[in-house]
């Protein structure tokens, strides 16, 4: 145990080496959140009645797409290192698929927590005012921080499934649209009848109005619980998709 964990802060640092000589692609996933919050907030946001100050409403949801915009480096990542017969050499060294994937993970993580105080610092800047308590705070961060692991472990496994970088980048933009037929950007109840039962029973829904309640101090509801279920179970659904994945590729 102990050496998997060793093994995977290694790599986990790899991850991090790798993305400082990426640094267009860091800039970038971590600058169109924040384009997008400004052009929804500046551009869009006089039109759309919300029942508060559009900035308020929109910047949790702009923290979940971030999330998603993040985790497309981890398939990215493991694509290509699968690519390049990266993994084969790591296997020499009686390094196995959990280590290898938990170490893309971590990186991904450690890159999504420097976007989203990017995203806190722009929102802030341009009127963002929570008003939650403490532990608001630290229940909204422990729960976007479920949600990011959950994403990029799905989006590790889904590493494992394709074979060029671009279509690895593909694959992932499920999650990074999943927030837009959701209560992140307009309420639901403005968008089409038919699109309603989606947009209601999708996992970004919960999580960004959980996100809303405990940073605005606001009643949450059961949307925490209902939101970090769906992590949990995204989560084991990606742990074990990307273990059988993995051997699959490696046999």
């Amino acid at each position: 145990m102990s050496d998997a964990l060793s093994a995977a802060s290694v790599l986990a640092g790899r991850g991090i080496r790798i993305s400082r000589r990426n640094l267009d692609a860091v800039i970038t996933s971590m600058m169109l959140p924040v384009m997008l919050m400004l052009v929804f907030v500046y551009f869009f946001g006089g039109a759309i009645d919300t029942g508060t100050r559009y900035v308020t409403y929109v910047v949790p949801g702009v923290l979940v797409l971030c999330a998603g915009f993040g985790s497309a480096s981890t398939a990215v990542g493991v694509s290509e290192d699968m690519r390049l017969g990266v993994v084969d050499r790591f296997r020499t060294l009686d390094i196995g698929g959990t280590p290898f994937l938990a170490g893309h993970v971590a990186a991904t993580v450690a890159r999504n927590a420097l976007s989203t105080t990017l995203v806190f610092g722009v929102a802030f800047a341009i009127g963002f005012r929570p008003a939650g308590t403490a532990a608001g705070w630290f229940a909204a961060i422990g729960l976007l921080l479920a949600w990011i692991t959950a994403v990029s472990w799905l989006s590790a496994a889904l590493g494992l499934v394709t074979r060029t970088a671009e279509a690895a980048g593909a694959v992932t933009f499920l999650m990074m649209f999943l927030p837009y037929p959701s209560s992140a950007f307009v309420p639901i109840e403005t968008m089409p009848s038919w699109l309603h039962g989606f947009a209601e029973h999708q996992p970004v829904t919960p999580l960004v109005e959980s996100m809303r309640g405990l940073l605005l101090d606001r009643p949450a509801g059961d949307a925490p619980w209902i939101a970090l279920g769906w992590c949990a179970a995204l989560l084991v659904l990606a742990l074990a998709a990307s273990g059988f994945l993995f051997r699959l590729r490696t046999r």
